[in-house]
């Protein structure tokens, strides 16, 4: 069972790393080993707290999910245009991750894994942002259908563990010629429809694990990663405006031999 604090914790972790590219699974595997939280129930908890990073997420954004059923001629991104688009970019992921769901889950939740996606996304952040050619999109209203699906096959390279959502969705806009900020947003909101998915599923299958006793814990982790995942993501976009995608790559490259190290243990 997990204690207060241990939501406390969780819920700061989960929400600080979910929307950053630095993977929220390695920072969930550190915390949750240091704190003796494994098992399905712990995992279940995790997939609980994500939730909360999502609210954050439609709450900074609320115009921009509220336009797609309340739709404006004057705004690109909104109505069936904008929910055309989301499910260009959520589409190849969710597919593919429906056919090899069995598959991650035996084979690439282990140590070396995880942390080899840890690694080998640090070293395609600093490739991008090396070869990176110039922006020709500047925001969300410019976003087109090919840019929508191209940003959504690069989402499935976070179907590898570690290798993390955003790190993979904000590289494909990069490469695709959308701006660096311009990528970390639609990050953001692409994020909401398949985590959404995912989560839902996650939580119809493992619900009965938890008891009435367990609701408390579950709300206290849910809204402290509400509120980290606020801070992180305005944090984000502020920093992005004055430095590259670069420091989070070292980052990535120290945290890997940690995840190793930790959950060898």
């Amino acid at each position: 069972m997990l204690s207060y604090l241990d939501a406390v914790i969780l819920g700061i972790v989960e929400g600080l790393t979910e929307f950053l590219p630095v993977s929220s699974t390695g920072h969930l595997i550190l915390a949750g080993h240091l704190l003796g939280q494994s098992g399905e129930k712990a995992a279940t908890f995790e997939v609980v707290i994500q939730l909360g990073a999502i609210l954050a997420v439609v709450v900074l954004y609320h115009r921009r999910f509220l336009g797609l059923v309340r739709p404006s001629p004057l705004v690109r991104f909104s109505g069936l245009r904008g929910l055309w688009l989301l499910f260009l970019t959520s589409m190849p992921a969710a597919l593919l991750g429906l056919v090899l769901h069995k598959f991650i889950k035996a084979r690439l939740f282990t140590p070396l894994t995880v942390a080899a996606a840890l690694a080998v996304g640090a070293l395609a952040i600093l490739l991008v942002e090396r070869k990176r050619g110039k922006p020709r999109y500047f925001s969300l209203d410019e976003i087109t259908p090919t840019l929508a699906l191209g940003i959504g096959f690069f989402q499935c390279l976070s179907l590898w563990p570690g290798f993390s959502r955003a790190a993979a969705t904000i590289m494909g806009g990069m490469v695709l010629g959308a701006r660096r900020e311009l990528a970390a947003e639609y990050s953001f909101v692409a994020a909401v429809p398949i985590m959404v998915a995912a989560t839902g599923f996650d939580l119809f299958s493992h619900w009965q694990l938890f008891s009435a006793a367990d609701l408390e814990v579950l709300a206290v982790g849910f809204a402290v990663s509400f509120v980290a995942a606020l801070v992180a993501v305005k944090g984000f976009i502020a920093l992005l405006k004055r430095t590259t995608l670069a420091p989070f790559a070292w980052y990535r490259l120290a945290l890997a031999p940690l995840v190793v190290w930790f959950w060898g243990r």
